[in-house]
């Protein structure tokens, strides 16, 4: 059974087994641990303290250049390798918060937060550090948790698989951005009349984070896909970092398309924005015309000369009136039919 203690912090070791009898392991018994070809040993450490850390790397026989996985403060993603040991550092993706918490959910798309997973591999074992739960690695550890026959895979396949789903932090946060997308350009094409500025400029900065965060991991799966990084592990290693790197180009290729997303956002407000403007300026324009016959009539009824029209004195200008007030309702039914306004 696992320790308790270890269960609060969240420090998990897993002892995987090609037959499937996976079993929990205590972090003190992994000194001297003799793992078998068809074994596999996760150990998962959320956290951990300077003393653990040595524990581990006592227990492993890690080499000290390993430890620049976990440099404190490092955050861009590094590669790195020391004969059977190789190390990676990247940064996932925070998954959004609970359903009821929308304000905080909203925040979590345009300002994405990531999490730095550090991951330390040799032969039969792999080793993940991180300071905050990660939440994709829970969901491998419970799903893994009984007959996975996980312990088949060499520690290459195991780690391309934790970086896989790394890599699949980013197509959701994408997915969540273009649902954003889709919700603002509806309000856009809308009757009402929304200002998106706010809401576009907060999308923008939130797809320019995405590319930030996801751009620098070139160097990590660019250098795995190498031939000289594992060039004793056989072709199934190679054949899944070239994999990896092709996912990457893929995620690369969808972060690009949300910044796209938003420059097409923009220019359908732009075009919604002139096209409201236009049907302001027909409306004015169709007053100037109408109130400008007006204006002509009122004129030529104040010229002046003697015309037996101007002897009816109150009849007169009841009828001028009237008049007017005809010809301006007539003018608003033909422009209303016209769809001028």
């Amino acid at each position: 059974m696992p320790n308790p203690e270890q269960e609060a912090t969240g420090h998990y070791a897993i002892l995987f087994d090609a037959d499937g009898d996976d079993r929990r392991l205590e972090l003190d018994d992994l000194a001297g641990l003799q793992l078998a070809d068809s074994q596999l040993l996760w150990v998962d450490l959320r956290a951990p303290g300077a003393d653990m850390l040595d524990k581990i790397w006592q227990a492993f026989e890690l080499p000290e250049r390993s430890r620049k996985a976990i440099e404190k403060d490092a955050t861009r993603p590094a590669l790195g390798k020391n004969g059977e040991v190789f190390w990676v550092r990247v940064a996932a993706l925070a998954g959004n918060p609970p359903d009821d918490d929308a304000v905080t959910r909203k925040d979590m798309r345009v300002r994405p937060k990531g999490l730095v997973l550090a991951i330390i591999a040799g032969k039969r074992f792999v080793l993940t550090i991180h300071d905050e739960p990660v939440e994709y690695l829970d969901e491998q550890r419970n799903r893994e948790d009984v007959d996975s026959h996980v312990g088949a895979m060499s520690a290459e396949s195991f780690t391309a698989a934790l970086l896989d789903w790394q890599l699949s932090t980013y197509f959701d946060a994408v997915a969540d951005f273009e649902l954003d997308i889709e919700r603002l350009e509806v309000g856009i094409l809308s009757d009402r009349r929304l200002d998106c500025l706010p809401q576009l400029r907060q999308l923008r900065k939130g797809a320019s984070r995405l590319r930030r965060m996801l751009a620098p991991h070139r160097v990590v799966f660019d250098g795995m896909s190498r031939p000289d990084f594992r060039p004793t592990e056989g072709e199934d290693a190679d054949r899944h970092f070239e994999k990896l790197d092709i996912h990457f180009e893929r995620a690369m290729d969808v972060v690009e398309n949300a910044r796209e997303l938003v420059v097409g956002s923009f220019e359908l407000f732009s075009s919604q924005t002139a096209l409201q403007t236009n049907k302001s300026m027909a409306v004015l324009t169709f007053a100037t015309v109408v109130l400008g016959l007006l204006a002509v009539l009122a004129g030529v009824l104040g010229m002046n000369f003697d015309a037996a029209f101007f002897d009816t004195r109150t009849t007169g200008f009841m009828v001028a009136a009237g008049a007017m007030s005809l010809l301006g309702i007539i003018a608003l039914v033909i422009g209303r039919l016209k769809h001028w306004f």
